[in-house]
């Protein structure tokens, strides 16, 4: 029973990159063997898919660019864009200064954008492409929100990280963790899954266009995929567990570059070297744990913090 509720193509260089700062990072590395098994019983398994609707109780913009607020205090909002031009922008800009901007086509459902600002004030601008770069303004409101959950953001399906009930990569979620006895385990569970099975798509890395968005299920049937795809079959597979995760996006080093960050309220350790300190976001980053071998000197090359520059997170 489901509970309801810039293209990235330089895998090359961030190899190159990763040999030169870790030096033999690719031998001796822990492979792919799991953390140990928490104590206890276990966990349940069955999908938390929380389902973004568009009520049209509050609703910003006018045809053909509307935007329903009715459901901000879940910390997401629904846009829709039925013109005839190529696309529409909406543009997010919260308490943290940050202009987030999504890109839609027309059509005729809405989609789900996060307010990964949390609590406060959100400017929200709408724009429709007239010619190649150029847009026009159609309108720019102010929304106060409060967020009911901090981490509602991070559990709810969204553009970027795009999923529902009936996603393949929810049902293998469930099934990878079929033996977890915690959150932890389970984090440890869908992470190896992921960078055991999912291989580094070059080919796609070199051609891949701007406006580029993730499929996990494609990700999933296909075995194969950019960091980008990593990280949004990643937080996919773990928000439909009901663990919070952020998709974010900046430079690993100076590739730019996509990862997660995961939130468990537990103490412990994946791999003997990903350390979960139980009060804060925890980074982790399976495409270079699987391009890599999941080689401790990448985890701890992961893990320290002056080697990432978050610009994004959705």
């Amino acid at each position: 029973m489901y509970q309801t509720h810039h293209p990235f193509p330089a895998f090359r260089v961030i190899a190159v990159l990763l040999v030169m700062l870790l030096s033999g990072c690719s031998g001796g590395g822990t492979g792919s063997s799991s953390s140990a098994q928490s104590d206890g019983p276990i966990r349940p398994n069955t999908p938390v898919v929380y389902e973004p609707e568009a009520s049209l109780a509050t609703v910003i913009g006018t045809e053909p660019l509307t935007v329903d607020v009715s459901n901000a205090d879940q910390g997401y909002i629904m846009a829709r864009y039925t013109g005839s031009a190529a696309k529409a922008n909406i543009q997010i800009t919260g308490s943290d200064g940050i202009n987030y901007k999504y890109f839609l086509p027309p059509s005729d459902s809405y989609t789900a954008l996060p307010l990964t600002s949390g609590n406060g004030t959100y400017q929200i601008d709408g724009y429709e492409n007239v010619s190649g770069s150029e847009y026009i303004s159609l309108f720019r409101e102010s929304l106060e929100v409060t967020i009911e959950n901090e981490f509602l953001p991070f559990l709810y399906p969204s553009q970027y990280v795009n999923f529902n009930a009936d996603t393949q990569a929810v049902s293998t979620a469930s099934e990878a963790v079929k033996e977890a006895r915690s959150d932890l385990d389970a984090v440890s569970d869908i992470y190896h899954f992921v960078i055991e099975n999912v291989v580094y798509d070059e080919e796609k890395a070199e051609t891949v266009t701007s406006g580029y968005l993730p499929d996990v299920d494609e990700t999933l049937s296909s075995g194969k995929g950019i960091c980008f795809d990593y990280a949004a079959l990643t937080a996919a597979m773990l928000r439909s567990q009901n663990i919070p995760t952020r998709l974010e996006i900046g430079y690993a080093g100076d590739i730019y570059h996509a990862w997660i960050s995961v939130y468990v309220d537990e103490v412990g350790w994946i791999d003997k070297i990903i350390e979960f300190s139980g009060d804060g976001w925890t980074r982790m980053d399976p495409t270079f744990a699987s391009g890599n071998d999941n080689s401790e000197k990448v985890l701890k090359y992961i893990g320290d913090g002056k080697n990432y520059n978050t610009q994004y997170i959705r």
